[in-house]
């Protein structure tokens, strides 16, 4: 625990900085390499948030993780509404062509679309001049928005006594039998007592425990199969999310619908909105309904919209609902698939990692290859993609449930062994 907030701590200070230093940045190479260190930090926030919560809470984790993810949908919808006030409507940079610059935008912004890139050499767009965009001061507004997060982390460092220098007689903030939800009066005494009892203390390996060797001893085949098939659900439906929200845009002003620039840009925030307001529906939802029939809608809703949206291409209205159902769809999609995973594993926090890992690089791949084959074979590509990722996602989650009934259930006595070979140890703090 002491490791994974430290690496929180450092990981959302870097967030801040990085943010800071993002308007200094004058070489593209500088640039890119502040972003990759923006892109690890974010990566360790995902990672580790997700774990603990999974490791602290176990069964009643799903009501955190949607929680969670609610608030990881509520940022991406309102970073680019701080952003927006601070964005030129005109060129960035001032010179006597600036008036016909200006006027070609529109133009430009058309030609720059996947499907059709255009000549570009007869617009003249000025590259020396006063520089007059306001956008660096939207980046060091969510620095300084940011900047509480560390703070808050370091709080909890100290009040858990983990700060090396700092060791007060404070007294931490939660104990065990506060975090848990829902304690069996069997097992409050329990608690109290391993409460009481010294923990050991926590060594190097403990956050990587999960890539020791000596942990798949022993594992069936089906243990390997639960953390591949979840991860490939959250590949597809993650990298749905990357590239809806990445080329919705782009289609929307192509033919057949042609929706005028200004109307196309609600989309992805209509998107994102939906997105958000599904995450905070799943965190009352979650409490009442399993996360593998939350995980079986989701992928059903996707596929039954992306159908829809192929069979009325050329409606305008029907994007824009389909846009909003596709985000309320996706929207619990990863922190149901992470609850119902780790639920099968037993709680350990491994297979979070393979998920998350997952779920990342289908985002990032998915895009590529969709731009790719808009650009190849027209705007229509765009919904096939997705209909055809929907139906890898739906397989893939029948494989899962097919894996679940064969993988082995735990007998008592390998539940209370902390030496299980299928599963990797766990040195928690926090559990029941």
């Amino acid at each position: 625990l002491a490791q994974s907030l430290l690496a929180l701590f450092a990981s959302s200070l870097a967030i801040s900085l990085v943010f800071a230093i993002i308007p200094l940045c004058h070489n593209v190479l500088v640039l890119a390499v502040v972003m990759a260190v923006a892109g690890l930090a974010m990566g360790c926030i995902d990672t580790i948030s997700n774990m603990q919560l999974v490791k602290i809470y176990q069964k009643d984790s799903a009501i955190f993780l949607q929680a969670l993810h609610f608030f990881v949908g509520f940022g991406a919808l309102l970073s680019p509404l701080i952003a927006d006030p601070f964005l030129s409507d005109t060129n960035c940079i001032l010179s006597n062509g600036t008036a016909n610059a200006s006027s070609n935008l529109p133009h430009i912004r058309k030609s720059l679309l996947p499907h059709h890139p255009g000549n570009l050499s007869h617009y003249d767009l000025p590259m020396k001049g006063m520089v007059v965009t306001r956008v660096s001061y939207a980046f060091w507004i969510m620095a300084l928005i940011n900047l509480p997060v560390p703070i808050a982390v370091f709080f909890l460092l100290y009040k858990e006594r983990m700060v090396p220098c700092l060791n007060g007689s404070s007294h931490p903030l939660l104990s065990a039998d506060e975090l848990a939800l829902e304690t069996r009066p069997g097992d409050k005494d329990e608690l109290c007592t391993a409460a009481q009892r010294p923990h050991p203390a926590a060594g190097p390996e403990d956050l990587f425990s999960c890539c020791q060797s000596k942990n798949f001893r022993g594992a069936s085949y089906t243990y390997f199969a639960v953390h591949i098939t979840g991860a490939l659900v959250l590949f597809m439906t993650d990298g749905i999310v990357g590239e809806y929200s990445g080329f919705v845009y782009s289609y929307a002003v192509e033919e057949p619908l042609s929706v005028g620039h200004k109307v196309a840009g609600y989309l992805p925030s209509l998107f994102w909105a939906f997105i958000t307001l599904g995450r905070l529906i799943s965190i009352p939802v979650s409490y009442r309904m399993k996360p593998a029939t939350m995980v079986f809608i989701n992928v059903v809703g996707v596929l039954i919209t992306f159908l829809l949206l192929l069979i009325f291409s050329s409606s305008v209205v029907f994007l824009f609902v389909g846009t909003a159902s596709l985000g309320l769809f996706l929207s619990s999609t990863f922190p149901s698939m992470l609850a119902y995973t780790e639920d099968i594993l037993q709680y350990q926090g491994c297979a979070t990692t393979v998920l998350v890992t997952g779920a990342g690089i289908g985002e990032m791949v998915l895009q590529l290859l969709v731009g790719s084959i808009i650009h190849d074979r027209g705007s229509y590509s765009f919904l096939v993609c997705g209909m055809i990722f929907g139906c890898l996602a739906f397989t893939f989650y029948a494989l899962l449930v097919f894996f679940h009934r064969m993988y082995p259930k735990p007998s008592p006595e390998d539940e209370a062994s902390p030496d299980k070979a299928a599963v990797p140890e766990d040195t928690g703090q926090y559990q029941r």
